[in-house]
């Protein structure tokens, strides 16, 4: 397992090659990336996402061990960034390997959702005319946690 939280951007081919060499014993890889969307009014220059270094490795590595664990993985990525993003850039990504596709397509599907509603991350809008706004959570993304 390897959970990395980054200001740098990362090689999606790169390492989706580095994590399926890694992987033994495994049938299947499902690799997942976030990608930081245009605000609806399309008024948004960036992004900025703060996190507490300590806390946030920690909660991430028990997310990725949890799924490890539930699923039985051969092995498990995860990376997020902070900082401030453009719109367009490649703010997360997660991989999971398992004997079968249905594990790792779930197994991948529970980092998702758990990384969208249970990382310490805090993400602010930086909007074109200079203001600023928190991003509030939704409904929507607490409801996608009762299916686990």
């Amino acid at each position: 397992m390897q959970v990395r939280v980054q200001t740098e951007e990362f090689d999606l081919g790169q390492v989706c090659a580095d994590f399926s060499a890694r992987v033994t014993g495994a049938g299947a890889v499902v690799t997942f990336t976030g990608i930081v969307r245009e605000a609806e009014a399309g008024d948004m220059l960036a992004m900025e996402i703060e996190q507490y270094p300590g806390m946030t490795q920690k909660a991430l590595e028990k997310i990725a061990q949890d799924a490890i664990e539930r699923w039985s993985l051969a092995d498990a990525l995860v990376i997020h960034r902070h900082g401030r993003l453009a719109p367009g850039a490649q703010i997360m990504m997660v991989a999971t390997a398992a004997r079968h596709r249905k594990d790792a397509f779930e197994a991948a599907e529970y980092l998702m959702d758990f990384l969208k509603s249970r990382a310490p991350f805090w993400k602010k809008e930086i909007l074109k005319d200079g203001r600023a706004d928190w991003v509030a959570a939704k409904d929507s993304d607490e409801d996608a946690l009762t299916r686990w």
